[in-house]
């Protein structure tokens, strides 16, 4: 392989050749593919991660795992589903997957579901987007959270 760099410094151009060969197919090993770099978890699915998401889950009585904040959403859907949760007027938890890749990749593990957000209550796995807007629009979901409405709603 054969590396090349140009780098432009105000009106002097200068370049810079380098080459680097790296043999990769498997018989150019000087040792056994035991020896090979491996990964010990893929992302999001170490013990620690999981582990960190259960307590999360459980700790927290209405749990949302979304792209953003509540404040500022990076997606329609997870804003889409804070919309839902603000109408509702319901206390909740959020963590932004965008800021933690192994969470993002997590998540998606824990409840086999794949794609963000994800809302958890009392510990259980609800749904994404698509079945928070389902629950909302027949009742449902209002049912569910009835507990979890803000306290000073409830006064």
């Amino acid at each position: 392989m054969r590396v090349t760099s140009q780098l432009k410094l105000a009106s002097h151009s200068l370049s810079l050749s380098q080459t680097r060969t790296y043999n990769t197919s498997p018989s150019n090993f000087d040792s056994h593919s035991d020896f090979e770099p491996k990964l010990k978890h893929p992302v999001g699915q170490s013990p620690e991660t999981q582990d960190m998401i259960k307590s999360h889950v459980t700790e927290n009585p209405v749990m949302l795992y979304m792209k953003g904040s509540p404040n500022s959403p990076q997606c329609g859907f997870s804003a889409k589903t804070v919309q839902i949760l603000k109408e509702l007027k319901v206390d909740f938890s959020s963590v932004n997957v965008l800021q933690y890749d192994e969470i993002r990749e997590g998540i998606k593990t824990y409840a086999g579901w794949p794609t963000i957000p994800q809302l958890y209550v009392g510990g259980e796995f609800v749904g994404g987007c698509d079945i928070i807007t389902e629950m909302y629009e027949d009742g449902s979901l209002k049912e569910e959270l009835k507990e979890y409405v803000s306290e000073k709603e409830r006064a």
